[in-house]
């Protein structure tokens, strides 16, 4: 049972640690290098991570999508699409693709003479599954050590903090004072009860006995 539990816990936490960090915003320090435009099928399970900005979205199995592509400072690719998500999930209200293609094409660098960004974006990125990170924002940087603090995603997960963790002590007290008492008052009859059942027991045994010699 104890198994049982700890594996809920785990798998619930895990979980929970997964949609936090696929859905608050990261920042990347990135040189663009390339924008193009790709259709992309919309019809398997990996649809959940792709935008749905509008109802229409939802019933298309295909559409055109902008992608960035970049490289940061170690030389490793970083691939971005450029979806709105609308008044969809996650929350982000991103209505200006346009724009964001075009300051994406506007900040094209070569590796000779490079021109770093910061590109504020949710999701993850997996080659295997073709799962690419959306961008939200473009903003030049002094250079590629230039990483912006993330105050949104520390000051929410700060506050999220404090209060899983006043729930967590509210919910001591509350069993402590109501939950425990009657738990122990349960307990407490069944012994009792225990103990009459023993005590009648004994006195058939005796009973018996008193027969027996006869």
């Amino acid at each position: 049972m104890r198994f049982i539990k700890w594996a809920f816990l785990i798998t619930f936490w895990v979980l929970f640690g997964a949609f936090l960090h696929y859905t608050l915003p990261q920042y990347d320090v990135v040189r663009i290098v390339n924008t193009y435009e790709e259709r992309q099928e919309l019809n398997d399970w990996t649809r959940l991570f792709w935008s749905k900005p509008d109802d229409q979205s939802a019933q298309l199995i295909n559409r055109d999508v902008q992608f960035i592509q970049a490289v940061r400072a170690n030389g490793r690719n970083m691939v971005y699409r450029n979806e709105d998500t609308g008044w969809s999930w996650p929350p982000y209200f991103k209505f200006d693709t346009a724009n964001l293609y075009t300051d994406a094409n506007d900040s094209i660098s070569t590796r000779a003479n490079p021109e770093w960004v910061a590109v504020m974006h949710y999701g993850w990125r997996n080659e295997f599954l073709s799962i690419f990170p959306n961008a939200v924002s473009i903003k030049p940087v002094a250079g590629p050590e230039d990483k912006p603090t993330n105050w949104f995603s520390i000051i929410f997960l700060v506050m999220l903090a404090a209060i899983l963790w006043a729930i967590y002590v509210r919910w001591r007290r509350f069993r402590r004072a109501r939950i425990d008492p009657m738990i122990e008052s349960a307990e407490d009859s069944l012994y009792a009860a225990g103990d009459a059942i023993a005590e009648r027991q004994g006195r058939f045994r005796r009973w018996l006995d008193s027969w027996k010699s006869k």
